[in-house]
């Protein structure tokens, strides 16, 4: 991902700060966790060295991912100097060693699948852009990124089924992320079985009918398809694909895709998922936009759609912890 003329140094200064203020707040927090006895009732940062704040693990985790890409889109910045403090405190050998012997625990084989295990390989992916100086932060991470690498290639061929939903277990979602990991590590055994498994769920698909938003949505089943089969497909066959699967998009149709979300009360976790609904649409359509040339008018209306969700949830990405501990990573995403 590169520096977009959207994302100015004044508004990556404020996202930032958001994240630190919660990826070191343990508490309040809801675990993923299994018991296996009485041992394993511990507190968030003892259960996770690295990764206890920020509400939960896949929060803390792309809390992290949107630092490290300001610290590396805007190095001047004063907020790095704090990100770089606390990456050096936090992406410890031993800390990180904690958090893979965590998944090695009995019963732990689906923790954050898949949702949380996309956002560590994204981090990692992030933390191998840039300075030399990031080099020990991906070396430190570099267990867990194998971990989650690992369990994508032992789950992945036993998946029957996709998962089409709006929430952290959207299979398209996952894949696009961890794609993004294999394209820059050149982790070609990963890279060619995401392609395989997104072809194998989602290449023949077409005229979408969308019905969402439900009413817990954070993503578009719809459009997260879209972008994770831009990835996985080259350009001239992803085209071909995406007409197939978006035949009315020139009528903007269907009409819920270019409507945005109604979030009727904030302070409730689950409703506010739909600023992030919001967010990631217009992240997905400011993407998909990027396929089709300069005066196609399906570019037009694309960015046109994505100015219109970003528009409505960028205003409220603080001032509620429900959504203030999540919502700048999805800002983000959709600013690049």
């Amino acid at each position: 991902m590169t520096q977009s003329p959207l994302l100015t140094p004044d508004l990556a200064a404020k996202l930032a700060r958001l994240a630190l203020s919660h990826v070191t707040r343990e508490y309040p927090n809801i675990l993923d966790h299994v018991l296996n006895n009485s041992d394993d009732v511990k507190s968030p940062r003892e259960l996770h060295p690295v990764f206890f704040g920020s509400f939960d693990w896949h929060s803390c985790v792309h809390g992290y991912w949107l630092l490290a890409t300001v610290e590396r889109l805007f190095p001047a910045l004063e907020v790095t100097g704090e990100i770089r403090q606390l990456f050096d405190a936090q992406l410890t050998p031993a800390k990180v060693q904690a958090e893979v012997e965590y998944l090695g625990q009995p019963l732990r084989a689906t923790f954050e699948r898949p949702y949380g295990w996309g956002w560590l390989l994204m981090l990692s992916a992030e933390l191998s852009r840039g300075s030399a100086e990031r080099q020990k932060w991906r070396d430190a991470l570099s267990p867990l990124t194998t971990a989650f690498a690992e369990r994508f290639k032992s789950f992945l061929p036993k998946a029957t089924y996709s998962t089409r939903v709006g929430t952290h277990f959207n299979s398209a979602f996952a894949i696009a992320l961890a794609l993004e990991y294999a394209d820059e590590v050149s982790d070609t055994g990963l890279e060619s079985l995401l392609r395989k498994t997104s072809s194998r769920w989602f290449k023949n698909d077409a005229d979408v009918q969308a019905w969402e938003p439900s009413g817990e949505d954070f993503l578009s089943p719809s459009l997260m398809e879209a972008e994770c089969m831009r990835r996985a497909m080259g350009s001239s066959e992803f085209l071909n694909w995406l007409d197939r699967f978006f035949p009315r998009l020139e009528r903007r149709e269907p009409v819920a895709l270019f409507t945005p979300a109604i979030v009727s009360d904030r302070s409730d976790g689950r409703i506010a998922h739909l600023d992030g609904l919001n967010l990631s649409r217009a992240w997905c359509w400011r993407s998909l936009s990027r396929t089709w040339p300069a005066g196609d008018p399906r570019q037009t209306i694309a960015l046109e759609a994505a100015d219109k969700h970003l528009g409505a949830s960028m205003p409220h990405v603080a001032g509620d912890y429900m959504g203030e501990h999540w919502l700048a990573t999805f800002a983000l995403l959709a600013l690049l």
